[in-house]
């Protein structure tokens, strides 16, 4: 079994030649790795990229437990799969959160990966708990406090803890003076690029804040796929944006489910990361700064990466759910 020991090491975007690449699955990167007796957590583990996580996941011998905001759907998804268990959770519900944390810790569960998958993009203007941006609320904040929840399960010295991002944080750092869009004009795609923003900082600052006594933490992007991520935008955007042709097919450089998985796969396993937590990766390596804005390009722009904004997201995030395990 590949041991996962923790440094604290201030992470470098370079790439560190992981033998992996875009058309990698979540399988090849787990060829090698004996998940026997670990247990993993995939949020949203029952559709598109995280099913396809939950199964390599099991398939390499872990125990995968999947919180799912549809239960019974989540159950049907993964009928069949051995090593697998469904529990309801709430993303955009702190309450549901903290129920769903307290049963894991409860029961003496200890984590030793925890994929933070599940998402929103692009949906129409939705606000929950106090009136919370959904899409902040949702792929952030409720992530946010579930890792703060689970911090005592989280195998110490061995855990990881990998943020789904993407190159969608290419269009908005985090709108510090109106986050919630309660000022300004909504605008989907710009909430949507907040919260992968955001997805990265979280990942920054946990591995800084936990060093060699907490998880080590990472955040992905999976590549351009197409999934059941995009149910909020048309067809004929999804046409006009050169994301598919007439016929659904998708565009060149699009990747399929397993080859979307393989990154958060590969960074909450691979041994080549001992010493490079807080990452920002893509392609099942470390990703270097961004060049371009081209999106199917990728990198990672500066304000994903800042670790003094990380810190104020932190703070930020703590004061919003009211939880804080690591500072």
């Amino acid at each position: 079994m590949t041991n996962l020991p923790m440094t604290n090491r201030t992470p470098v975007q370079r790439a560190l030649g992981s033998g992996h690449d875009a058309r990698s699955t979540a399988d090849d990167v787990l060829k090698d790795i004996d998940l026997t007796g670990r247990t993993a957590m995939v949020t949203g583990g029952y559709s598109g990229l995280g099913l396809e996580a939950t199964h390599a996941l099991a398939r390499a011998g872990a125990h995968v437990i999947v919180p799912a905001r549809r239960p019974e759907t989540a159950a049907a998804a993964l009928r069949g799969t051995p090593g697998t268990e469904v529990a309801a959770l709430d993303l955009a519900d702190l309450d549901s959160v903290r129920a769903f944390a307290d049963g894991i810790l409860a029961g003496g569960r200890a984590v030793d990966v925890l994929i933070n998958n599940a998402g929103i993009m692009a949906c129409p203007e939705t606000r929950v708990g106090p009136g919370w941006e959904a899409h902040f609320a949702v792929n952030h904040l409720g992530h946010y406090a579930l890792v703060n929840r689970l911090a005592p399960a989280l195998t110490p010295g061995r855990a990881r803890v990998v943020s789904v991002a993407s190159s969608g944080h290419f269009l908005s750092d985090v709108r510090w003076d109106d986050p919630h869009f309660r000022r300004s004009p909504y605008d989907p795609w710009l909430a949507y690029a907040q919260s992968k923003t955001a997805n990265a900082l979280f990942a920054r600052h946990l591995d800084a804040l936990a060093g060699g006594r907490g998880p080590r933490a990472f955040a992905v992007h999976p590549g351009s796929i197409l999934t059941p991520l995009q149910r909020h935008i048309p067809r004929e955007e999804q046409i006009a944006q050169g994301w598919m042709d007439a016929d659904g097919r998708p565009a060149d450089g699009f990747k399929s489910p397993a080859q979307g998985a393989a990154t958060a796969v590969w960074a909450a396993t691979s041994p080549l990361l001992e010493e490079h937590g807080g990452a920002y990766c893509q392609d099942c390596d470390v990703a270097g700064p961004a060049t371009t804005d081209d999106m199917l390009i990728g990198g990672v722009k500066p304000w994903a990466v800042d670790p003094a904004a990380a810190a104020r997201l932190w703070q930020l995030s703590a004061e919003l759910t009211g939880v804080d395990a690591f500072s």
